[in-house]
This record gives C-alpha cells, structure tokens and sequence, in this order.
C-alpha cells in the first residue's frame, strides 16, 4: 500500500488506502478470469407463477464503471440481483459476463468467474472476528485440501500466509484495518457494512454487486462508503452494479443509470440524462428542482 486516495469535496474519516492489485501469476487471490469485462444483460423476463417480475429487461454495465439499478420497491431490482449472481433462473434472455453466460449457472460457478455480492441485511458471522469473516471471502481461491491444511503442511502454511497479507491489505483499503481482531458484532453498524464490502473484495473480483450499500448509514458513514466504492473502480478496476436508494449519492458517483418501475426498464444512461426523464420523475424520483435528488454522498 502507497499512500492514501482522496476525491475532491470528501470528508471521509478513513479513507480508502490504495490496494496492490494482484500479478497475473500470482498462486493467490486470481479471479479466474482475464481481466476486465462487460457485463451484458438482454431481454431478461423472470416469471413465478404467472407474476411477471422482470420484463425484457436489457442493460450493460462498462468495464471499470460504477452502474446504478434503481426504482421503486417492488420494482424488480432484487430479483434482478438474484439473476446475475445465480440463485434465480431466467424464464427467457441472457445474461453474460465476458465470454461466459450466467443464466444456467449455481452461484459458485458465477463467482468462479469474478463476480461477488454483498446483501441488503448484513450477512456476517457475528462472533467471528473481522480477520476471520474476511478469510471466509478467500475460501474458494484456497488450493490446500482438507487433510493438507489438517496436518499443517508447509505448502498449506505458506498459502495461509499469503492469504493472510491479503486480508490485511484489502481490511487497510476498506478501512477496517484496526478492527480486524475485534469480533464483528461488536462494531458500529456503519463499519460492518464497509466489513462486508471487504469480504467480497477478498474474492478478488471482476465485478461487485451491492445491494443497497449505504442502507441505515447517517450521512458520515454514507460518504465514507461513497468514496470506498469510488476507490473500488478507480485504484482496481473493477466494475460496480449497485442497487441503492439514496439518489443524491446515485447521482454523484454513478457513471451509468438504469430505471426498473414494475419488472420494466423505463429508463437507462447517464445520471444527468436519467434524472430528467419525465417517466422516470412520474413513475420515481418526484419533483427534481424541490428536493426530489435529495441525499448525501
């Protein structure tokens, strides 16, 4: 780590360290995959039981960008979010990221191929410490087996070694550096997020999904996690799909926006474009020029 990363116009308390992005070749922390990649969803329409949840739904989101999902509650932005990571099964369309299609694949194969996710309720294991949650996150770049790792083989010893820098690194980057022995249930609400964020950086991925990352924040943790997730695209290139209802935060650091109003794309492209499109200020956003963009970042 080489000093600090700092935006303009941030008051951020720990702001994001710059993280080492690992060699080609390096035996740990390889996501798989050869580097950037789009991430083209086309025509996706999910069903249950006759409800539509998601209607043709296309969008692209740019290699090394930060692209918002948004819209209303009910709008179909989680059962968008199940799709891409694996856990739902399109009814009809495609999704690929990079030369691999998604839509016939578990959740483990699609984060084999570099795509991690963080969730809407904090899914950590409270009476873990922080190191131990972030070592949860490199579990499927770990190549020592149940019974070399048992008897402590060298081999097994050196690769726990070089998975612990790591941890260390990508905590110092997200902040959390200092509370990486402290069990997780113990920190402030704001830190666990930035903690989760972490633990799927130590996937070493291509592309991040957040689900509503600044969820219960007060407005410091809010900034603090706005300038984490710049950081994220700008010091490693990677790319950004972020569910979130905080529009003024939306609108400062997303390079590309899509508008989901029941299971329907109603909108999609820049911040500035989106906000004044009159279907998206009928079906969501209110009044723009009465405090309809509101929020801070």
């Amino acid at each position: 780590m080489d000093g600090m990363t700092r935006h303009r116009g941030e008051s951020q308390a720990h702001p994001a360290r710059r993280l080492r992005t690992p060699p080609a070749n390096q035996p740990v922390g390889t996501t798989g995959g050869d580097g950037p990649a789009h991430l083209v969803v086309s025509e996706v329409t999910v069903r249950f039981a006759g409800l539509t949840a998601l209607d043709a739904v296309s969008f692209t989101v740019a290699p090394g960008s930060v692209h918002a999902l948004i819209g209303p509650n009910g709008a179909g932005k989680s059962t968008c979010f199940n799709v891409l990571s694996g856990v739902y099964r399109v009814t009809s369309g495609s999704v690929r990221f990079g030369g691999a299609e998604l839509t016939s694949l578990r959740p483990h194969r699609v984060a084999a191929l570099g795509v991690a996710r963080t969730f809407q309720n904090i899914a950590l294991s409270p009476h873990l410490t922080v190191r131990d949650n972030l070592m949860l996150g490199r579990h499927r770049l770990t190549r020592a087996g149940f019974v070399s790792a048992g008897l402590r083989l060298p081999s097994a010893r050196r690769e726990a070694v070089r998975h612990g820098a790591r941890v260390e690194e990508i905590a110092a980057f997200a902040g959390v550096g200092e509370a990486l022995p402290v069990p997780v249930g113990l920190l402030p609400y704001g830190v666990q997020k930035r903690v989760e964020l972490a633990r799927a950086l130590c996937m070493e991925p291509r592309l991040l999904l957040l689900d509503e990352p600044v969820a219960g924040m007060n407005g410091g943790e809010r900034r603090e996690m706005a300038a984490l997730i710049r950081s994220v695209r700008e010091s490693l290139g990677i790319s950004v799909l972020l569910v979130e209802h905080d529009m003024g935060m939306v609108m400062r650091i997303a390079d590309a926006v899509t508008v989901l109003d029941f299971g329907r794309r109603i909108a999609d492209g820049p911040p500035e474009e989106v906000q004044r499109d009159p279907e998206v200020v009928r079906a969501y956003l209110g009044d723009f020029d009465s405090g309809g963009l509101g929020g801070e970042a």
